[in-house]
């Protein structure tokens, strides 16, 4: 016990660990930084891979993990026309109105999904975005049946998103392609969301040991 209370100190004196008035312990500032650090290096890491999206789909791509209750957008690599979608690295969004952020719940159990939802709550982004739990639970039951999740509308009006999770990951984490609606058309969608899926298995495959 004293080689314990030993480290802990050690722990709160670095900003790694916090003691809350009730006595007990929770992660300080400076492990959630340090966590953060570790999601944008992961982002960094799985940049060729977004490259190579972009090049064969021409429209931007995206990697976001699921953090304290937020998806975080970790890496992008944008698409070569003039009128694309732009989501700086490191913006934070209430996962239900996103599509990395559907995709990502989609693969969670329904109470965990719940949970997250009771803390967040549901506001809209957009007249599209989903704001009532049960048909959101619905609805991510049909996007872990297809693999693949959309975005229409919901965060930003006139922007259509197709996300994809990434399996085994150590974080919860969504790849995805993202372009105005005009080009992003549901046909097109048929025909992106194969290549966002094979994505999301080759970062899979690939992840750092």
């Amino acid at each position: 016990m004293p080689t314990i209370h030993r480290l802990i100190r050690t722990l709160v004196a670095s900003g790694y660990v916090r003691q809350n008035e009730n006595r007990r312990y929770a992660l300080g500032a400076r492990l959630i930084r340090l966590g953060e650090h570790a999601s944008l290096q992961f982002g960094t890491w799985a940049r060729p891979l977004l490259a190579e999206l972009v090049d064969e789909v021409g429209e931007t791509a995206n990697l976001a993990v699921l953090e304290r209750d937020e998806v975080v957008y970790v890496s992008q690599v944008p698409s070569k026309h003039s009128m694309r979608m732009f989501t700086e690295v490191g913006r934070r969004l209430l996962p239900h109105g996103t599509g990395v952020g559907k995709a990502i719940l989609a693969g969670l159990a329904a109470e965990d999904v719940r949970e997250l939802l009771d803390r967040t709550g549901m506001p809209a982004y957009t007249e599209h975005t989903h704001i009532d739990v049960e048909r959101f639970l619905t609805h991510l039951g049909e996007i872990a049946e297809q693999g693949y999740a959309l975005d229409e509308s919901e965060q930003e009006l006139g922007v259509r998103c197709v996300a994809v999770p990434v399996p085994g990951t150590p974080t919860p984490t969504a790849v995805s392609v993202s372009g105005p609606e005009g080009r992003l058309t549901k046909e097109a969608v048929g025909r992106i969301a194969p290549i966002v899926m094979r994505t999301a298995e080759q970062l899979s495959k690939q992840l750092p040991g």
